[in-house]
């Protein structure tokens, strides 16, 4: 079970939205903490992982449950 201090949804945006937004959810958190972001955008399978890359937070898992993605994002 994972800790979740904070959540976002993000169904409904496009690309480049749920990373931009979730970027400034993750802002407020302090180093450590773990956000849990839902989309349905197909395009953030792929986007969420590289966001995690580039930037250094801890993508800790990913689920997929009918066209809909859980990433659980630990901030650095």
């Amino acid at each position: 079970m994972i800790k979740v201090d904070a959540e976002f949804d993000a169904r409904g945006l496009k690309c480049p939205m749920p990373v931009i937004r979730a970027k400034k959810k993750l802002d407020d958190l302090s180093s450590g903490q773990v956000i849990l972001v839902i989309a349905d955008d197909p395009g953030a399978k792929k986007d969420f992982p590289a966001f995690c890359m580039q930037t250094g937070h801890d993508l800790i898992d990913l689920k997929e449950e009918n066209g809909v993605f859980k990433f659980y994002i630990r901030k650095k």
